[in-house]
């Protein structure tokens, strides 16, 4: 899809004006749609599963805490240009839910599939802070007021709080709400390869190595760590290791773009990241989870 997404932008009439308007599309309506169907579907009890809430928030401010050290890495300083580390730095450890949900249930089951729906609801809401962050405080920008206004977020927020009323989604709806999630999948991926230039990622590699080796290496085994400090039970390990190892989210090329950040750049390291996801899956789930 991202590939198609490229292709479609550089060889059809279909170029950059029509692709931005798709980006707003799928950042301000049918992601945060998708965000909210993806929590409001699995009952939640959190308080069953205190265990797997500390471990997911555990995991997520290690990967902020990691990717926000970047720039005082020894012998980083200098080589990485803050803004460009501001707009990046999510890429860390912000993951693609799309890929986890199909990975889930086809590793445990419909368990697996609420183990995960923990694992999006308390995260998504923490990460995405820790993506708006550094972009808005580097771009000048009110922290509070971009959360606020952030879509993302608000999707989330909208459906944990539905969750935990005991709200569903009405039977003739659920077929229009599942579409828009499907729709923003494909469109969203589109919209990273539209927006892909490979070259940008000349200008900084040695940050986009920092980001992605946090994403795929360095988050796993803290995962690992993590399961065993919690004591979580074998479906949960195996669900919060995929979840560590998942590439980073399609739509950081999107929240980038929005906020008037480097999104080629971006969308360069949300590729990488994918095909990355191919190695660092098998390695959290048949390496890690044996131990």
């Amino acid at each position: 899809m991202i590939l198609i997404g490229y292709l479609v932008c550089r060889f059809t009439p279909l170029n950059r004006s029509i692709w931005s308007q798709v980006e707003s599309l799928v950042y301000f309506l049918f992601f945060p749609v998708l965000l909210f169907h993806s929590i409001i579907k699995s009952p939640l009890d959190l308080s069953a599963a205190g265990n797997l809430v500390g471990a997911g928030w555990a995991l997520g401010l290690g990967g902020i805490a990691l990717a926000y050290s970047v720039p005082y890495w020894p012998g980083f300083k200098k080589h990485v240009d803050l803004r460009q580390h501001a707009a990046s730095a999510q890429v860390a450890f912000r993951f693609n839910s799309f890929i986890g949900l199909a990975l889930a249930e086809r590793l445990v089951g419909p368990q697996g599939l609420l183990v995960l729906a923990i694992l999006i609801g308390v995260s998504v809401p923490l990460m995405n802070v820790g993506a708006v962050w550094p972009m808005a405080r580097h771009g000048g920008r009110g922290l509070w007021g971009e959360l606020a206004r952030n879509p993302l977020i608000i999707g989330t927020a909208a459906g944990l709080l539905a969750n935990l009323a005991g709200l569903s989604i009405p039977h003739w709806l659920e077929p229009t709400v599942t579409r828009i999630g499907s729709a923003s999948l494909a469109l969203g991926l589109m919209a990273a390869g539209a927006g892909m230039q490979l070259g940008s990622l000349q200008h900084a590699k040695l940050l986009g190595v920092a980001v992605l080796a946090i994403r795929h290496f360095l988050m796993p085994i803290l995962a690992l760590l993590l399961s065993r400090l919690f004591g979580l039970n074998p479906v949960q390990t195996t669900i919060f290791l995929a979840f560590s190892a998942l590439p980073t989210a399609s739509s950081a090329y999107v929240l980038a773009v929005r906020m008037g950040y480097d999104g080629a750049y971006v969308a360069a390291l949300v590729t990488l990241s994918t095909v990355l996801g191919l190695v660092s899956l098998p390695f959290a789930l048949a390496v890690l989870n044996r131990l």
